[in-house]
């Protein structure tokens, strides 16, 4: 088969793009590099600038390509930016999501994987959350994801076109130091960061109702999510019509002050955090349940949360060899 992976060059992209080239599969990227980098896309693998609001430029895609298969993982990420911005969000993460999949039922491709998050649960108090955890959204953000998977099965119900929505948790690590996360934007980076600046990592707020008084979350080495990827895509391939939403987590919850103790001794530094206010919208613990993935495609996570600091470190002091200790 030959898959379209918009947003190919992004850092969950880049990853994608090589498990799936490794599985055997042919590739084809579609990014309008607004924060993807040209050279991850490997050498023989298509790359066609674009954004997801062109139909014409993707139906040509599709066409020229002879594409069998969509991973859409093309959007804005940012809550913040999101809560700022929200218009921006809309027409970014669900009219070019509405614009893909016209393109994509138009050409007659019959498998779809779309790109959710975990932001669609917003603050669940569970202590697992599952596939059935009523979803409640904080940010706009959360709610284009959600209004995407809804779209992506009225597609599939009413097309018959396979489709996955996969429910990322945090995401950390690498499989080689160039294919790195560059921005810094969630927990571990930060951290990398604060580090660097020989400034004290920050926690925000640490009275929550957790072990150790700060939040707790589930974490996905990224090579573990590409993985993923390829088997929901193998899944959908083999399985006209099926309809899957799925979480991609470890069903572990490590906690801000644990990972900051585990980046400490990865990274050699010995930097004490710093405690600042909540942040408003912060759930206390929010894990993913991991079996239904485990059961519908036989899936499990391969890496621990030492391979995903060690990895991300690797790939933070390729960018930045300055922070390397001596």
């Amino acid at each position: 088969m030959t898959w379209l992976i918009t947003g190919g060059a992004g850092y969950i992209g880049a990853h994608v793009v090589r498990a799936m080239t490794e599985a055997g599969e042919q590739a084809v990227v579609y990014d309008d590099l607004s924060s993807g980098l040209g050279d991850r896309v490997p050498d023989g693998v298509p790359l066609v600038m674009g954004s997801t609001l062109d139909g014409e430029l993707l139906a040509r895609t599709l066409a020229e390509h002879a594409v069998t298969g969509v991973v859409h993982l093309a959007a804005k990420k940012q809550v913040g930016e999101s809560v700022d911005r929200p218009l921006l969000y809309y027409r970014e993460n669900v009219e070019g999501l509405r614009v893909l999949l016209a393109a994509v039922t138009a050409a007659g491709v019959p498998s779809f994987v779309f790109s959710s998050s975990a932001a669609v649960y917003g603050m669940p108090d569970v202590e697992l959350v599952t596939e059935e955890t009523p979803c409640a959204p904080m940010s706009p953000y959360g709610e284009t994801k959600l209004a995407g998977e809804w779209l992506v099965r009225a597609t599939g119900r009413a097309t018959g076109l396979a489709t996955a929505s996969l429910r990322y948790f945090n995401v950390a690590g690498a499989a080689r130091p160039d294919l790195a996360d560059v921005g810094v934007h969630n927990l571990v980076p930060m951290v990398f960061e604060k580090l660097t600046e020989n400034a004290p990592p920050r926690i925000f707020g640490d009275d929550y109702a957790t072990p150790d008084g700060t939040c707790v979350r589930d974490y996905i080495h990224v090579v573990d999510l590409a993985d993923a990827h390829v088997a929901t895509a193998r899944a959908l391939q083999s399985s006209p019509g099926l309809a899957l939403t799925l979480n991609i987590g470890r069903g572990e919850g490590v906690s801000v002050r644990e990972m900051i103790n585990l980046i400490n001794a990865v990274t050699g530094y010995d930097r004490p955090p710093t405690v600042t206010p909540r942040r408003p919208g912060d759930p206390a613990r929010v894990v993913a349940s991991a079996d239904r993935i485990a059961i519908e495609l036989g899936w499990k996570a391969k890496h621990d949360v030492q391979d995903m600091i060690t990895s991300a470190w690797e790939g933070w002091v390729h960018l930045h060899p300055e922070a390397a200790r001596s």
